[in-house]
């Protein structure tokens, strides 16, 4: 591991000029122009950290411990829960074929139930898992259950892993407190399950704040631009073989990892989960069956490979739509209210049985919408990854779209423990680069009525009527602003109410302000060739592909509306880098 840091930063020794090591070790602090003032580093070797969690019931605490777990930058290969379907012989021979490197067990509020997380403990210490990493260590628990219960379940494990205990999870119903169990998941997965990776420990003593799992400090770097800024935010990262959503609303973070949702490895998982009908209704052309399930075979057995034609990268855009609604739709599941609350309500909430555990997903009430990966970050214009997002995400109302063009948030996101000024200055600065500003109104309308009346001004100074079925552009520059005045008609809504008018300032972006009036829900022609009518007029509003179907990739054409930021390392092949 450490072998890799020191060819990382010998590489960038060579590229800024600026002597950085010294016999293989970092310089510092900075002589001259010599050495660096700070390292921080993140870690996602071997995969990232991987945990199994277990609470008494299934929707209560044991989903408060995977909340847990996923904020710190855990995957959570399995919840085990009192009340769950299985017979207790299934669920040990399950946790033994895992091999977490640590696990979270939680249940029952202070001065609640002792008895089932006891047996909770006892089903852990028949199974015995043993760790991913290291032969000869005790594998790490957190307790973080009720602490009436703890001697107990001390008893139960029996020595049989390496024991930690934490304030409860849910010390009552009413409330979560995931803090300290995330902050000591942290700390042993620094100090115990890395410290097996060869070189880790020598790493550690570089490092001028803890070194964190990767998922987690993107999830903190979410978490301060949100709190920063006072703005709900939502950041998805898109890999080969996972997606993670991380959202805060409300003040409330939380993360989702889609383990079998990806690009590459996991792309078949996509169309199994979505369906052909699906992924072939973002496709402005036809297409056979066979043909689609080939390419997409193709991608999975040869991962590394990109896009070579104009039409191998509409598909795997296409791909990347239905994976990332799969995602979000994941979260919105996870990203609830507490279940389990008494709650004062109407005799018509009284029917209602989404009541409890309501998601916190609000799109109307988005700020910024951030994506990252190789398909939104690496897309060869950057309209490609803003209409992406759009199609995906289906924000309402007002909401900037960015991509992180260089993976920088992980980083930023350790940093953000030292300096949290310092982290949102690069964030915006270095890091994100703003597509613009999205305006979609919600509610229902018949195709050409009058969705809003749009007046702007400053920038742009402009009277638009925005229809149904329309996408429009204007060119709102990075750095410019104007000013919107939004009047929707009849039932639509766009962030005031229903019919009532809203002002807003708007920012602009390397694409612009675009005018989504396509409807919320996304409406998409059945007919095939409606459809391919409206994607190819949608994309042609905003400059995505070139006018040529199915032709040489876009980085070869004549230059577009939208060109590329220059220095940003992208464009220069199809799809993401090779």
């Amino acid at each position: 591991m450490l072998v890799g840091v020191v060819n990382a930063v010998t590489e960038v020794e060579e590229l800024c000029g600026r002597k950085l090591l010294r016999d293989g070790k970092l310089i510092r602090p900075q002589v001259g122009d010599e050495g660096v003032d700070l390292y921080v580093s993140t870690s996602s070797a071997g995969g990232g950290l991987q945990m199994l969690v277990a609470g008494v019931v299934k929707s209560m605490t044991a989903e408060s411990a995977a909340r847990a777990a996923l904020g710190a930058g855990a995957i959570v290969m399995e919840t085990i829960a009192s009340n769950d379907k299985r017979p207790a012989y299934e669920q040990i021979e399950r946790i033994r074929h895992l091999r977490p490197d640590m696990v979270l067990l939680s249940g029952g509020v202070d001065g609640g139930t002792i008895t089932h997380v006891v047996e909770l403990a006892e089903m852990l210490a028949a199974a015995a898992p043993r760790p991913r990493l290291g032969k000869g260590y005790d594998l790490p628990l957190v307790f973080a259950g009720n602490k009436d219960a703890l001697q107990p379940v001390k008893e139960a494990l029996d020595g049989k892993f390496r024991f930690t205990q934490v304030p409860n999870l849910r010390p009552v119903l009413e409330r979560e407190n995931l803090g300290p169990a995330r902050q000591e998941i942290h700390e042993l997965f620094m100090h115990h399950v890395m410290a097996q990776a060869p070189g880790y420990p020598n790493l550690m003593e570089w490092s001028d704040a803890p070194i964190m799992p990767t998922p987690g400090a993107v999830g903190l770097m979410i978490e301060t631009i949100a709190r920063e800024e006072g703005i709900s935010v939502l950041g998805v990262d898109i890999g080969g073989a996972t997606t993670d959503v991380f959202s805060v609303f409300s003040g409330k973070f939380n993360r989702t990892v889609s383990a079998n949702l990806g690009m590459s490895y996991s792309i078949s998982n996509v169309l199994a989960s979505t369906g052909v009908a699906n992924v072939m209704r973002w496709l402005p052309f036809t297409m056979s069956e066979s043909d689609l399930r080939n390419r997409i075979k193709n991608k999975m057995i040869r991962p590394t490979t990109i896009p070579q034609t104009l039409e191998e990268l509409k598909v795997e855009q296409a791909i990347a739509r239905e994976a990332l609604q799969l995602a979000l739709e994941q979260h919105k599941e996870f990203a609830t209210s507490l279940k389990g609350v008494q709650q004062e309500r109407t005799i018509s909430e009284a029917f209602d049985q989404s009541a409890s555990g309501e998601t916190l997903v609000d799109m109307m009430a988005l700020s910024l919408l951030v994506g990252s990966g190789g398909v939104l970050s690496h897309a060869p214009r950057r309209s490609q990854a803003a209409l992406m997002l759009l199609d995906a995400f289906e924000p309402e109302g007002v909401t900037q779209l960015a991509v992180d063009s260089i993976f920088m948030m992980p980083q930023l996101g350790v940093l953000s423990t030292i300096s949290p000024q310092a982290a949102a200055e690069v964030f915006h600065r270095d890091c994100l680069i703003m597509l613009g500003t999205a305006i979609a109104p919600r509610g229902p309308a018949r195709p050409g009525h009058t969705l809003a009346r749009i007046t702007l001004s400053g920038a742009i100074n402009d009277d638009i009527e925005l229809k149904m079925g329309d996408l429009r552009l204007l060119p709102l520059a990075l750095d410019q602003k104007a000013r919107a005045t939004i009047v929707p008609q009849g039932k639509i809504d766009v962030g005031a109410g229903k019919g009532r008018a809203r002002e807003v300032e708007v920012s602009g972006g390397v694409v612009g302000l675009i005018l989504d009036g396509r409807g919320r829900p996304l409406q998409i022609p059945a007919e095939p060739a409606a459809r391919v009518e409206a994607l190819t007029r949608w994309a042609q509003a905003l400059g995505v592909y070139p006018d040529a179907p199915h032709s040489k990739p876009p980085h070869l054409d004549a230059p577009h509306p939208n060109p590329l930021p220059k220095g940003e390392g992208v464009g220069d092949e199809v799809g993401g880098k090779a």
